[in-house]
C-alpha cells in the first residue's frame, strides 16, 4: 500500500530500523533515533543497490515520488543512480572551484609560457591589470553559472567611466578566458559571443608626433637643452636614432647591448611581437649609449629609475619631458619618434619598404617571408642606421628644411 502524509508523520521509531514501502522499490526508513529517509531499493547489472533520496520532512513524500521516477527512468537507461549521483555531486564541487578568477588566472599563465605566441611581460602585466577588473563582479562566480547579462554588466561599469578603449580589450580579454574554458571542457559555450556591438566604440586616437622635417630640427635642439634629469635627455636624444617603443627603450639593459659590434639586441620578452628583434647602431646612437653608460652602466637597466635601480625608467617620464620642452601630447609624444622615422625614411626613397618594416618591428604574418626578412635586410638596416643619424644631424644644424643626402654610388 502507498504511504500517505498521516502515515508518515505518525510513524513511530522503535528498537529497531522500520521500513515502510511505498512501491516501486522506494520505501521510508525510520531509524531508532527517529530520523525518517527516503531509500530506493533497485537492481542495476544483476546487483541489488540502494539509493539515499534525503530526508523527510526536507524531502516531501510528493518530492521523494519525483525523485524515484527520475532514478528509475536512469535505470531504464542502463545507467546507476548511485554512480550519476556521484559524478553530479563531483561535478559541482569542480565547478564551484572553476570560477572566473581562478580559469582567467589559468589562462593568463599558459599565455604567458605559449613559446612564440606567448604574451611579451607588459601585455600580461596589462593584460592581468584589465581581467582583474571583472574580480567583484563575475570573479568569484562558477564559469558555467556566467550569462553575456553578467559580463556586459560588469564591463559597462568601466566604460561608464569613461574608459571605453579599457573595457573594449576587457571584454576580448574575458572572450578568451571563456573560449579557453570551453576547450578545457569546463564551459560549453562562450557568453561573450553575443555582445559584438554591445559597448561604445572608443575614437581612435593617433599619438603625436613630428614627420615634417623643418620641425625636427628644433625638437633635436630643444632636446639638446632638456635642463632635467641627465638620464632622461640621453633617453630622449637617443630614441630617434632607435626609434624602438618607449617600453623596448626604457627596459633596455647593459647586457644586451654590444657596443663593439654595434647592435643591441632585445630579447623576444621584451618585444610588442614576442620575436628577438636586432637594433644596429649608428656611430651617433653608440657615442650617447657611451655617456649613459660612464653614469648608469656596466649592468642592469640602461635607463633605470631615479628611485631605484633595480626598476626601469617610469613610463610617463619620456612624455613628462616632452610637455616640459612645450610640445603637447597631440604635437609630440615617445612613441612618435617611430612615426617620425617610418615617414621620413620612406619619403627619402632610399631603402627598401621592408628593411624599414623589419626595423620597426612590425609583424610578418608569413614565417617564412619575416624569416627572409631578418636575413635579407640586415645589411641594408645597419646602412638605414647610419643615414638616418647623420640626416637627423642635418636637421639639428638649424635649417628649416633639409634636402635628403644623395643616393650614394653603387
Amino acid at each position: 500500500m502507498a504511504l500517505t502524509n498521516v502515515a508518515i508523520r505518525n510513524a513511530k521509531s522503535g528498537a529497531k530500523a522500520i521500513k515502510l514501502a511505498d512501491g516501486g522499490g522506494m520505501f521510508l526508513l525510520v531509524t531508532p533515533a527517529g530520523g525518517k529517509l527516503w531509500r530506493l531499493k533497485y537492481r542495476i547489472d544483476g546487483s541489488e543497490k540502494l539509493l539515499s533520496m534525503g530526508a523527510y520532512p526536507e524531502i516531501s513524500l510528493s518530492e521523494a515520488r519525483k525523485r524515484r521516477e527520475e532514478a528509475r527512468g536512469i535505470i531504464a537507461l542502463g545507467k546507476d543512480p548511485s554512480r550519476e549521483k556521484q559524478r553530479s555531486k563531483a561535478r559541482a564541487r569542480i565547478q564551484a572551484t572553476d570560477t572566473f578568477a581562478a580559469i582567467s588566472n589559468e589562462y593568463c599563465a599558459k599565455r604567458k609560457r605559449d613559446g612564440e605566441k606567448g604574451w611579451s611581460p607588459s601585455t600580461a602585466i596589462r593584460s592581468q591589470y584589465l581581467l582583474s577588473l571583472l574580480t567583484s563582479s563575475i570573479g568569484r562566480l562558477p564559469i558555467a553559472d556566467i550569462e553575456p547579462a553578467d559580463v556586459l554588466a560588469a564591463v559597462r561599469k568601466i566604460e561608464a567611466k569613461g574608459n571605453l578603449e579599457s573595457a573594449r580589450r576587457t571584454l576580448q580579454l574575458a572572450g578568451m578566458v571563456f573560449r579557453y574554458a570551453v576547450a578545457t571542457a569546463r564551459l560549453r559555450s562562450d557568453p561573450t559571443r553575443d555582445l559584438k556591438g554591445a559597448l561604445t566604440a572608443p575614437t581612435v586616437k593617433h599619438y603625436g608626433a613630428i614627420t615634417d622635417a623643418s620641425k625636427v630640427g628644433a625638437l633635436l635642439r630643444a632636446i639638446d637643452g632638456y635642463d632635467g634629469s641627465g638620464i632622461t635627455r640621453l633617453a630622449l636624444q637617443l630614441a630617434p636614432h632607435v626609434f624602438v617603443r618607449p617600453g623596448e627603450l626604457r627596459h633596455a639593459e647593459w647586457e644586451e647591448i654590444d657596443l663593439d659590434a654595434g647592435v643591441w639586441n632585445i630579447p623576444a620578452g621584451k618585444m610588442k611581437m614576442g620575436k628577438a628583434h636586432h637594433v644596429p647602431l649608428s656611430k651617433q646612437a653608440i657615442a650617447i649609449l657611451k655617456l649613459l653608460q660612464e653614469a648608469t652602466g656596466p649592468s642592469g637597466f640602461a635607463f633605470p629609475s631615479i628611485r631605484a635601480r633595480t626598476r626601469p625608467m617610469s613610463e610617463n617620464t619620456l612624455n613628462a619631458a616632452l610637455r616640459r620642452l612645450g610640445y603637447t601630447s597631440e604635437e609630440m609624444t615617445a612613441h612618435g619618434f617611430r612615426a617620425m622615422a617610418s615617414t621620413l625614411l620612406n619619403e627619402s626613397g632610399r631603402f627598401n619598404p621592408d628593411a624599414i618594416e623589419r626595423a620597426l618591428a612590425h609583424g610578418d604574418s608569413d614565417k617564412v617571408r619575416a624569416a627572409y626578412h631578418r636575413g635579407a635586410h640586415w645589411k641594408e638596416r645597419v646602412q638605414m642606421a647610419q643615414w638616418w643619424s647623420e640626416y637627423l644631424d642635418q636637421l639639428r644644424k638649424g635649417a628649416d628644411g633639409v634636402a635628403f643626402p644623395a643616393r650614394e654610388a653603387g
